[in-house]
């Protein structure tokens, strides 16, 4: 198998021995890339990592990943960026796929990247529900004693809780008391398993027991996740950097130059 190969600057980086780039997973392998900035030398060089967590019906080759990634690279940071379960080249079935079963996808990333030497710190980033886990995660991992350096948020999904009890899902509705065994939104399907346990989520009780530094990022024009659910946020973090970006939507690709700049500038004010 040969290594890794990346469309941005900065060398990739094998997984272990698997050139094709797996993680082992709770349920299989979970397919990642990690890229190292130009120039830096894993075997006596020292940076932090980005964990980036992509949202659903999506992967990490999809929009804004490559981009974000390819940006952070350029700035002087390692980027991991993996495939959930049964989705993108992960083993699985999406039918299997929860918000649970994503944070402990998220969890075993994270364990993976705290083996690697030259990593000195660790931030997770995720983009609508990948925001989502990654709060969750945060949240559980503080309570562990083992949480990450910083947290970064692109237009979270803190909705999903909300979508699940409504039984509704980017115009496609179900019975949210008895739904289906799948709903089918566009190419994706939801599981039955999937509404049942995301109406059971503790999004916000969870994610408020982490109390490191959070960027928030959020388009004005969002249409898919509302402002609201950002702002509720804001109220369980204590340092939070809040950065709302007129005309831009869900995917962040209206004004990715805003999006990107506000991620660095973060990590560059609590890293400096």
């Amino acid at each position: 198998m040969g290594s890794l190969v990346s469309a941005f600057a900065g060398p990739s980086y094998p997984l272990g021995n698997a050139g094709e780039g797996y993680i082992k997973g709770p349920d299989g392998r979970l397919s990642a890339v990690l890229q190292l900035p130009k120039g830096f030398d894993p075997s006596h060089d020292r940076c932090t990592l980005v964990i980036l967590m992509h949202g659903v019906m999506s992967h990490k080759n999809l929009v804004p990943m490559p981009r974000i990634a390819g940006k952070l690279i350029k700035a002087g940071y390692a980027v991991l960026r993996f495939d959930f379960n049964g989705q993108g080249r992960s083993d699985g079935d999406v039918l299997t796929c929860t918000v649970p079963s994503e944070i402990e996808d998220a969890r075993a990333v994270y364990e993976y990247a705290r083996t690697l030497p030259f990593v000195d710190r660790i931030v997770l980033a995720g983009h609508s529900q990948g925001g989502a886990v990654a709060g969750m995660l945060a949240g559980r991992l503080a309570s562990e004693g083992c949480a990450p350096d910083a947290l970064v948020m692109l237009a979270p999904g803190g909705a999903i809780k909300d979508f699940a009890l409504e039984g509704s899902f980017l115009g496609v509705h179900c019975d949210p008391v008895n739904p289906p065994e799948e709903v089918r939104v566009y190419w994706y399907k939801f599981s039955r398993e999937y509404i049942l346990t995301a109406q059971k989520l503790e999004i916000y009780e969870e994610s408020a027991l982490y109390r490191g530094p959070v960027c928030l990022i959020h388009g004005a024009d969002d249409k898919v996740i509302p402002l609201k659910y950002s702002a509720q946020y804001r109220e369980i973090y204590s340092d939070c950097e809040y950065v709302e970006i007129p005309g831009e939507r869900h995917l962040l690709t209206n004004h990715p130059a805003q999006v990107d700049s506000a991620i660095i500038s973060f990590l560059g004010r609590i890293f400096q």
